[in-house]
């Protein structure tokens, strides 16, 4: 319901618990300190690492609870114990100068199981009261400005216990219009439409956090968030004959009520020869939402009002026991046991009105549903030196989940998944890497699958589907990280999957929903790093490059023919570049974007989104605004359009093409502007 990129707040920053980390080699780890940065004049951590030449965070959604670690992040050698803060979000409110050093280390070298490849490791420490800030200002075509975007948070310490407050808002802005011409399957043009879209948004987020870190060695973290979420979207469409006469107009709204909160801790203490760790976690949802579509002819016939409400309620309970221990040469172990449980309750009403005035509530198939899931797993990992160059990390568990659904057709499931990794790290020389990891992952659910939705726009409604199991894997990946020093870094990755149960959209009775595919399968590349061209008498400017290729493969449900998973990303890459002018306070840069995806595949339409030109933005900074760093974006420097191509079958996609709608639309030029500084 919420966007990602709004999601969590936040989180604790622990004091330094170095046990965590076995002793690494200098050869497999490069050590980073704000000195490294100068040119860039970082103001948070967050700043530092997005400037490691071959490194990137990689993201966290859709993490089956805590036991396989996703982002590659540590702070002061522990995880975030918290699953709506990003680790993004939480580097961003450690101000630069508590940074003591970022080491990046091999994740085959630390007691986490599912962690492979680079993973920094953020060693910071507040003394007194510190904190970072940045506020926004953005205007864009046919849209208020939003002035009130801002980022506030305070650090601060009092002998063995530490604190944070923050509070954040993000106003959302978008809009787009254009045409979109309906043609026949003969490709002749039956009607054309003038589109207009608005998406305006208000996000208030508030959080904080205790640290306490006694003489005797115990550790523990207690983190709070609460975030309100207010969505307003507004579609209208004048629809035109060929001639370019008016013949109807329609109007499409949706609007979201949401707030989420979430507490979460953890504990640490010795034990015996180790260390237990004790985390838990209590998140909760209240999403309420209308959709609403009217319109008619311009003559009053063909009159439609239609509105579905929806409020959906979830939570999130996670318990997560970690005892660790230290071994000789080099070797460590880790015992985990964690439980969750998680609910989805949906209550759902359509209304339909012959006059734009007044609507009657009309019966729906299964209007309530509510889904629980109770699951368990057990974990043991284990690492250990094979020899100078070469470590290896084992891991082994497995989970049972009991899955009930409460609605029209209750039913209770049972499951017992296999999971587990393996990984080796071959420090092959000081400046090449290669990690080999082979994995057997269960995926997340989404209990959204299981509840039926209205789609009052497109048509496009979906049946909810009870018998939905989350999907299993087999993945093997090959990474090599190359550091060439002053040139910069470069990391490759190559990986494979083999996938049981896909989700993807399936037949399912009289409609069609998400249901599991038996087989698919999936091969990727990435490539992202640095080049500096210092070397090359360009002094302060470098490129940072991402390069993302995939190929995806299931026999589709409904015509037995080998196809792209829906919505896939075919491929993508980004170029940024950036300059920090020589002995001034200013830099400048220019950044580019460009994507292909498959199609959305459902039994009777075939849609296609583009963006042909890609997208680019560029930027002028100043690093020393009495203390502050000041920077001005623009965006949609090539006046990008969106394309939407719709085709329409009947009965289905194996029949013929009956309808074909061609959509582009513009959302113009976008200017931000951006002060931020710390304390």
């Amino acid at each position: 319901m919420k966007y990602t990129f709004l999601a969590g707040m936040l989180v604790g920053i622990p004091l330094p618990s170095y046990a965590q980390l076995p002793a690494a080699s200098s050869e497999d780890t490069r050590v980073f300190s704000i000195e490294d940065f100068e040119q860039f004049a970082p103001r948070t951590a967050l700043d530092m690492i997005s400037q490691i030449p071959g490194f990137s965070i990689s993201g966290s959604d859709g993490q089956r609870g805590f036991g396989q670690a996703q982002e590659n992040i540590l702070i002061n050698g522990q995880r975030i114990s918290s699953k709506s803060t990003s680790a993004r979000q939480a580097l961003a409110r450690i101000p630069a100068t508590n940074v003591d050093r970022i080491e990046i280390v091999e994740g085959a070298n630390l007691d986490i199981p599912g962690l492979s490849g680079q993973v920094a490791n953020v060693i910071a420490e507040a003394e007194g009261i510190t904190g970072t800030w940045s506020v926004r200002s953005r205007f864009r075509e046919n849209l208020p400005p939003a002035y009130e975007w801002f980022e506030f948070s305070v650090n601060g310490r009092s002998g063995t216990l530490g604190w944070n407050l923050g509070v954040e808002t993000e106003p959302g802005r978008g809009a787009a219009a254009g045409r979109e011409n309906i043609f026949d399957g003969d490709g002749n043009l039956i009607e054309y439409r003038e589109e207009d879209g608005t998406f305006i948004a208000d996000f208030v987020g508030f959080n904080g956090g205790l640290n306490w870190k006694p003489s005797n060695g115990h550790i523990a973290n207690l983190n709070a968030e609460y975030n309100l979420w207010e969505p307003d979207e507004r579609e209208t469409s004048s629809v035109f004959s060929p001639d370019g006469t008016l013949i109807r107009q329609t109007v499409f709204q949706f609007k979201e009520n949401e707030w989420n909160s979430e507490v979460s801790g953890d504990y640490e203490l010795g034990v015996g020869p180790g260390r237990l760790k004790l985390i838990g976690l209590q998140r909760n949802e209240h999403s309420p939402t209308r959709s609403r579509f009217f319109g008619a002819d311009i003559d009053g016939q063909n009159l439609r009002n239609q509105i579905f409400d929806r409020v959906v309620e979830e939570s999130e309970s996670i318990l997560r026991g970690e005892y660790n221990l230290s071994g000789a040469n080099n070797s460590d172990w880790q015992f985990s046991l964690e439980g969750a449980f998680n609910t989805l309750e949906s209550d759902a009403m359509l209304f339909r009105g012959t006059t734009f005035e007044s609507v009657e509530r009309i019966d729906m198939d299964n209007p309530g549903v509510r889904v629980e899931e109770k699951r368990g797993e057990a974990f043991v990992t284990h690492g250990r030196q094979l020899n100078k160059d070469l470590r290896l990390q084992v891991s082994l568990g497995a989970e049972q989940s009991e899955i009930m659904s409460d609605g029209a057709n209750s039913q209770t499931r049972n499951f017992t998944r296999p999971k587990g990794s393996a990984s080796l790290a071959w420090t092959m020389d000081e400046k090449t890497n290669v990690n080999i990891s082979v994995s057997r992952e269960v995926g997340q659910l989404n209990f959204f699958d299981f509840v039926s939705n209205v789609d009052l726009n497109q048509g496009d409604d979906q049946t909810g589907n009870i018998d939905i199991v989350p999907d299993q894997r087999w993945r093997a990946a090959l990474e090599v990280e190359r550091d060439f020093g002053e040139w910069g870094a470069i990391t490759a990755e190559v990986f494979g999957e083999q996938i049981e149960d896909l989700v993807d959209q399936v037949p399912i009775g009289s409609g069609e929903g998400p249901g599991n595919i038996d087989d698919a399968a999936r091969i990727a590349m990435e490539i992202e790093g640095t080049l500096k061209f210092d070397k090359l008498g360009w002094s302060g400017a470098q490129l940072e490059y991402e390069v993302f290729l995939q190929d995806t493969f299931l026999d589709d449900p409904l015509t037995g023919e080998t196809r792209d998973f829906n919505q896939n990303t075919i491929y993508y890459y980004e170029l940024n570049f950036r300059h920090d002018i020589p002995n001034t306070d200013w830099a400048w840069g220019i950044n580019y974007e460009k994507f292909e995806q498959s199609p959305r595949f459902r039994s009777d339409v075939r849609t296609l989104f583009n963006q042909p030109q890609g997208f680019a933005w560029g930027f002028v900074e100043h690093k020393d605004i009495f203390g502050m760093t000041g920077t001005l974006f623009y965006a949609n420097l090539l006046d990008s359009d969106d394309e939407l191509n719709r085709l329409v079958f009947d009965p289905n996609r194996t029949g013929d093409l009956v309808r074909i709608e061609d959509r582009s639309r513009n959302f113009g030029g976008i200017l931000t502007l951006r002060l931020k500084g710390t304390f």
